[in-house]
């Protein structure tokens, strides 16, 4: 039982026990007085029994066991690990990578030094699109990967697109697609979606290249070139 502001004014003791079915987990007393006697401790204590098993009965009539799963509106605190070393690659220069993350998904990060980052956030979809966007910041490009990126921007001998965030692969004119292409711009825009595969032989010296042909005979589903492209013209592939 809880006392109201009129009894705590004007009263002598608040006193407040928590506790399950078992018996009590926590107390704790205001008095005015010196001190009580026995009997109004166990008069006060078998009340508060009497008031916290009447509660804990209606709460079991409502839900008799914890949810397997918390409400997706539920906030939510996750810790994954990082390579120490690439810690840099998630705060950026000056805060600035992990900033944007935080304004972008509404989320709060802490980074240990040892790698350790815990991320808090207001609801389950909050959470995971942190986590996937520091997954992405961290992960390495694996050789012979399949990767789906946005062109970043145009050159004359090729198309340099974004992999992995802050990762930029190039794609040569000679891999644009199975015929000559004489310009760029011509086969690809900036801003266009594109698969490519990381080739293993430019990886052997250190260069990060993809490669559309080796992409397209390793795996059929890959598009030879961008979306724009009509299906029915590389359908022999």
């Amino acid at each position: 039982t809880d006392i109201e502001g009129i009894e705590d004014n004007h009263g002598d003791m608040d006193f407040k026990v928590a506790g399950t079915t078992e018996g009590i987990t926590a107390l704790q007393m205001d008095t005015k007085l010196k001190g009580i006697s026995l009997e109004i401790a166990e008069k006060a204590l078998n009340q508060a029994r009497e008031a916290r098993l009447f509660i804990l009965d209606a709460m079991n009539q409502t839900i008799s066991s914890s949810r397997p799963e918390v409400s997706r509106y539920a906030p939510r605190m996750y810790k994954i690990t990082i390579d120490s070393d690439k810690i840099g690659s998630v705060i950026g220069t000056g805060g600035k990578t992990i900033r944007s993350i935080i304004d972008e998904t509404k989320a709060t990060i802490d980074i240990d030094n040892d790698g350790t980052v815990l991320i808090g956030s207001p609801d389950e979809e909050s959470a995971r699109k942190a986590i996937k966007i520091i997954e992405e910041l961290t992960k390495d490009i694996e050789v012979g990967g399949i990767y789906t990126g946005k062109v970043a921007r145009l050159m004359t001998f090729g198309a340099f697109v974004e992999i992995l965030p802050g990762k930029e692969g190039l794609v040569h004119i000679s891999e644009l697609a199975d015929y000559r292409v004489d310009k760029v711009e011509d086969v690809v825009k900036a801003g266009a979606e594109v698969s490519r595969h990381f080739s293993p032989i430019a990886a052997q010296s250190g260069a990060v290249v993809v490669d559309n042909s080796s992409a397209f005979r390793m795996v059929p589903t890959v598009p030879l070139v961008v979306p724009e492209v009509n299906p029915e013209d590389i359908k022999w592939h």
